[in-house]
């Protein structure tokens, strides 16, 4: 068994399916919300041109995903595997981001249970890069039990200006843990 970055992943809530070059419409009609960006390292993202090589780099990571509200088929946003290190047994999630509506809802957490339940089959710890004034998404991603470590790391986004981020951690036993708990 191989760790397929772009397979078809479903719970309750979310779907999970491959990016595709013809998906760039209905996601930038999410994406085009300004206040989803204004905490994001890159505060213009929601303009076309600069969500445009950011779907770029969706594409070309060949690990993107088109976020599905699995009630109503709606398009609710985006998320991606990156760096997937074999050697290390480790790979990242990120470049999420949902529709405002969603937010404080459990569709966060749906779309990460699914991708870290799935990651954990094949590595033994995620990481997550997050902008450092991005204090949601740091929230959000502590309340599913990652770990903030010591350290921050320069993103170079696709085509963008490199970036500040937080590094936070994920490790297997402690998701096996949570999971067992909740």
């Amino acid at each position: 068994m191989h760790f397929d970055l772009q397979l078809k992943l479903e719970n309750e809530l979310v779907k999970l399916i491959p990016l595709k070059k013809e998906d760039f419409e209905m996601l930038y009609e999410v994406a085009s919300d300004p206040l989803i960006w204004e905490q994001h390292p890159n505060k213009n993202r929601y303009q076309r041109e600069v969500f445009e090589k950011n779907f770029e780099g969706a594409i070309e990571s060949k690990g993107a995903f088109l976020v599905i509200n699995n009630k109503t088929e709606e398009v609710i946003g985006s998320s991606r595997y990156y760096e997937y290190d074999p050697a290390k047994k480790s790979i990242a999630i990120g470049y999420t981001f949902l529709a405002r509506k969603y937010w404080g809802t459990a569709y966060n957490k749906a779309l990460k249970t699914l991708m870290l339940n799935y990651a954990f089959k094949f590595v033994e710890k995620v990481i997550f890069h997050i902008g450092a004034k991005n204090i949601r998404s740091q929230k959000a991603i502590e309340k599913l039990g990652a770990k903030k470590k010591i350290g921050e790391i320069e993103i170079n986004y696709p085509s963008e200006d490199g970036r500040l981020n937080f590094i936070f951690e994920m490790d297997k036993p402690t998701w096996t843990e949570l999971r067992i708990k909740n």
